[in-house]
């Protein structure tokens, strides 16, 4: 290929002409059915469902869980303290990203430092139990207001992950990693 094939592209880019739009008169792009900006109907008479309780002495419980950990969360008013498994969360939680995701909950109601939360988590790994806390301090404060629901629900800290390990199948090294096969 010369040069001059390549200016002779050029030219011809140049001279296509393509028309101006403008984007009011571009249809606008919508994802599944109904017009765009539509939200769904809203049931005036739609109760959410509270798994939070308060107990007789005013404390919050909640249950998370998240593969195959289980944390149980007791929340009062308080000073702040924070407490996994009888250990302050920094000693528990090495991670700064699972320390903040533990606390994201309390920070979209606004109650962080203002409450004393106690935390029982056992099985599955730190992941995991990072989960099941999250869940569980949902929860508890979904029980202390239900007036939060919403905004708790609207971050995502009410839905619970329900992925969990597939199991092994007979006759396979693993859930579906077969043995190596030898041709001889």
């Amino acid at each position: 290929m010369s040069m001059g094939s390549s200016e002779d592209e050029n030219s011809m880019d140049e001279s296509v002409a393509v028309p101006e739009v403008p984007s009011s008169s571009l249809p606008e792009l919508t994802l599944g059915t109904g017009a765009p900006g539509e939200s769904a109907p809203v049931d005036p008479n739609y109760q959410p469902t509270i798994r939070g309780k308060i107990d007789r002495f005013g404390v919050a419980m909640g249950t998370g869980r998240r593969k195959t950990a289980v944390a149980r969360v007791r929340i009062k008013e308080g000073s702040g303290a924070f407490l996994i498994n009888g250990r302050q969360m920094e000693e528990f939680l090495r991670i700064q990203r699972d320390r903040e995701s533990v606390t994201a909950p309390l920070k979209v109601v606004g109650k962080l430092g203002q409450v004393d939360i106690s935390v029982r988590v056992d099985g599955g790994g730190t992941t995991g139990q990072t989960g099941a806390i999250i869940l569980g301090i949902a929860r508890a404060l979904q029980g202390m207001n239900e007036t939060w629901h919403h905004s708790l629900a609207n971050a995502g800290l009410l839905t619970r992950d329900d992925r969990m390990v597939e199991r092994k199948k007979y006759g396979k090294r693993k859930a579906r990693r077969s043995y190596q096969f030898s041709k001889r």
